[in-house]
């Protein structure tokens, strides 16, 4: 099995390229030939879509609840489930999507009775995830005839997701913005006091056990299309952005999602364009560009709100509330 974090281009020969000419006029400086006629980036254009909503919802209130370290080990922590995975020859997805949710139930139990406590037992899981991890990528590479696993699995790539993994993506995605949906209100309330939460009758902690579900479900997608390193980007970077911009979460939600999918469309543009830019036609990964674009637009957010700085984000949330 070989994979790259780059396109499969289909204009690695122009001129025999049927659809080469498709691109005519101005256009053709922006979309370079072949791009409208690739399946590989319809793929990337469709699971990137898909990811960048699922991320930008769960991410909003990952955000708000102030548990951003969470969201980025379970994204690390895909990086053993995808490298046992490549190890036994199955899909990798199913060694994210396991790997994070098991990890969110044992991070759940560890910091049930004291939840201050939560952040050490995040601490731990990941690191003895991270140990295992270590010993899955070294066996992948010294055991098996995998190319290219550990870079896929750090890294990820739009580009090395088969069409044929587009369903179960849009599957997995729906859940976790169906949980989300199911406990929207409780979930948004606790999100923005707890304790006032509980006093209304909330059940808090299955309120948030239900969302670390839905986190994990979110970070298995990131660590899928952008890496397991990178995932958090995507998770984070568009979130905190739109809550920059809008003190009202259900915005928030819908800002968070349309900048994270432009990010991932501009990656992909971008990524098979510079298969084109000199000096050498390589071709830049799909995963740097995406997030680059997000960090980008978050200091540009960031420098052009001076007065919304030093605000809290949930505190600008409690219009909705």
């Amino acid at each position: 099995m070989t994979t790259s974090s780059r396109p499969t281009n289909p204009a690695s020969s122009p001129s025999d390229d049927p659809s080469a000419a498709a691109v005519t006029g101005p256009l053709h400086i922006v979309f370079e030939p072949g791009f409208f006629s690739s399946g590989t980036v319809h793929a990337a254009l469709v699971m990137g879509a898909v990811v960048a909503a699922v991320t930008g919802t769960v991410g909003t209130f990952t955000v708000l609840r102030a548990q951003s370290f969470a969201g980025h080990a379970l994204g690390e922590l895909g990086a053993t489930g995808g490298s046992a995975a490549f190890l036994a020859g199955t899909n990798p997805l199913a060694g994210f999507v396991g790997i994070a949710v098991i990890s969110a139930a044992v991070i759940e139990a560890l910091g049930l009775r004291r939840p201050r406590t939560r952040d050490l037992a995040t601490g731990l899981v990941l690191g003895a995830g991270l140990g295992l991890a270590a010993l899955f990528l070294y066996l992948d590479t010294t055991s098996t005839s995998t190319t290219g696993a550990s870079i896929t699995i750090l890294f990820g790539s739009l580009f090395a997701v088969s069409n044929s993994m587009v369903p179960s993506v849009v599957g997995l995605g729906g859940l976790a913005l169906a949980l989300v949906a199911v406990c929207y209100r409780m979930l948004l309330l606790g999100s923005l006091d707890a304790d006032m939460a509980a006093a209304k009758g909330v059940p808090v902690r299955v309120v948030g056990a239900v969302y670390l579900l839905a986190l994990a479900l979110a970070v298995s997608l990131a660590a899928e299309t952008i890496g397991a390193v990178l995932s958090t980007a995507l998770l984070v970077g568009p979130p905190a952005s739109a809550l920059r911009l809008t003190k009202q979460p259900g915005r928030a939600v819908v800002t968070s999602a349309v900048t994270g999918i432009a990010a991932c469309w501009l990656g992909v543009l971008l990524a098979y364009d510079s298969y084109y830019w000199p000096p050498v036609r390589h071709g830049w990964p799909v995963s740097f560009l995406i997030v680059a674009i997000i960090f980008v637009f978050y200091l540009g957010v960031d420098v052009c709100s001076p007065g919304r700085r030093h605000r809290r984000p949930v505190l600008e949330a409690s219009a909705d509330a």
